[in-house]
This record gives C-alpha cells, structure tokens and sequence, in this order.
C-alpha cells in the first residue's frame, strides 16, 4: 500500500519522468515523422546498431514484443535500405540483421540528439548525479 503522505510526492515524480521522457524523445521523433517513421522504428534501429548481426529471435527478446508487432516495422526499415536482413551462415532459415551506411547515418542523427542531451545534463549534474541517475533507473527497468 502506497503511504498517503507520499503520494503527492510520488505524482510529482511521476510528472518529472513523463516530462523527462517527451523532452529525451521530441528531437529524434521530429527526424522520423520527417521519414514517415515512428519511435518503434528508432528502437529497432539503435538496437541493431548496438548488435550488429542480431537475429531477429535476438531482438524480439530485447525489445520484449511478439514477431506480430516487429514485423511491419522491421519490413518498412527494410524496405526503405536502412536495415538489411541475411540469412545466418549457421542456420539459413535465421536472419540477421544489420545497420545499411543509410541505416547507421539515421541512428546515428537520432541518437546522437539523446547522447548530446545526456552528455549535458550529466556534465551539468556531476559524477555523483549521474550514478545515481543510472542506479535509478536500473532499478525502474527490473521492476516490472
């Protein structure tokens, strides 16, 4: 049970991330609405970017959706060249996928926009602040 005192506290917080959030995610949203793109197909690419040659079992667990909801969006990233999918030398019928230069070019600009807004704040905050920012938020993403 949430203790009633805190809760006003807690709102506030709560108000804090969502905030948060939206100002992380505007700059690069505004990069992908001009492509006809959305968030979903930002995650697809930063994670591919950071896996070079993830199969697509690989990231459906870290994006934690079923084959249903990466599809359509894997497919568009695809067909637009910026992600390309090839069998693995292992097994044929598992595809790997990888960033194309176009690909990595557009990662690159969208999250360059979050790395130069955390390098800021971090730099503004301090050694301290940013630790216990990433604590913070390590324990927010096992909590569910």
């Amino acid at each position: 049970m949430i203790d009633p005192k805190r809760q006003a506290e807690l709102r506030e917080s709560i108000e804090i991330f969502f905030f948060a959030y939206r100002a992380f995610t505007t700059p690069p949203d505004r990069i992908l609405a001009e492509r006809g793109l959305g968030r979903v197909h930002h995650r697809i690419l930063y994670f591919v970017a950071r896996s070079p040659g993830i199969a697509v079992n690989a990231l459906l667990g870290v994006l934690d959706v079923s084959k249903q909801a990466l599809h359509a969006p894997l497919r568009e990233l695809v067909d637009k060249g910026l992600i390309a999918a090839t069998p693995a030398e292992h097994d044929r019928r598992v595809k790997q996928l990888v960033l194309t230069d176009a690909g990595a070019a557009l990662e690159a600009a969208l999250s360059g926009t979050q790395l130069a807004m955390l390098e800021k704040v971090f730099a503004d905050a301090g050694l301290e602040a940013e630790a216990a920012w990433r604590g913070l938020m390590e324990q927010i993403s096992r909590s569910r």
